[in-house]
């Protein structure tokens, strides 16, 4: 299966005015999930216990919220997320898209 960042495929898993989640199962548990998060929005913070993610950066500008550090993050940035780290993204421009692919293990406890 060959996928190109700017469209994972799959199906649209969320969507509202902060953003559009598109999630894409392949293999025997990995998900890889891109989010267009709109500008001046943020993403619901979680965590998930059990399950490590690594985040790629493709568009735009941001910050990064894991449990209690704030990270600034741009296009090109890579960003793993420990098992049971709370996170949290926001988009730092008004007029701007912050879009990120995200890979995790689909088996979520």
């Amino acid at each position: 299966m060959l996928l190109n960042q700017n469209d994972i495929g799959g199906y649209v898993a969320k969507q509202d005015d902060r953003y559009i989640v598109k999630d894409n199962p392949f293999g025997k548990t990995l998900v890889i999930s891109s989010t267009r998060l709109h500008g001046g929005q943020e993403t619901t913070g979680h965590k998930h216990d059990g399950q490590e993610e690594v985040y790629f950066f493709i568009e735009g500008t941001g910050t990064i919220q894991l449990n209690s550090f704030f990270f600034d993050v741009e296009a090109g940035d890579i960003m793993p997320i420990d098992d049971g780290v709370f996170h949290k993204v926001y988009n730092k421009s008004d007029d701007e898209d912050l879009y990120f692919i995200c890979v995790f293990d689909g088996k979520r406890k």
